[in-house]
């Protein structure tokens, strides 16, 4: 077995890992949350007082 192959092998397993982490990760919040409250928005709710851009960092006249 060369390098290769020993670098192909570590891929598959990360990436075994990692989707088993999202698999539970995905059912652990849908336990913990309503599927109205991960399906809702809010658009248009934005505060301006978030948005903040002053002429001195970029900012437009």
């Amino acid at each position: 077995m060369d390098n290769f192959q020993l670098i192909e092998y570590a891929a598959w397993a990360l990436s075994l890992v990692l989707g088993l982490y999202m698999l539970f990760d995905t059912i652990k919040t849908n336990r913990a949350y309503s599927e109205d409250l991960l399906t809702s928005s809010r658009e248009g709710e934005i505060d301006d007082t978030l948005v903040i851009d002053p002429p001195h960092q970029g900012g437009h006249l």
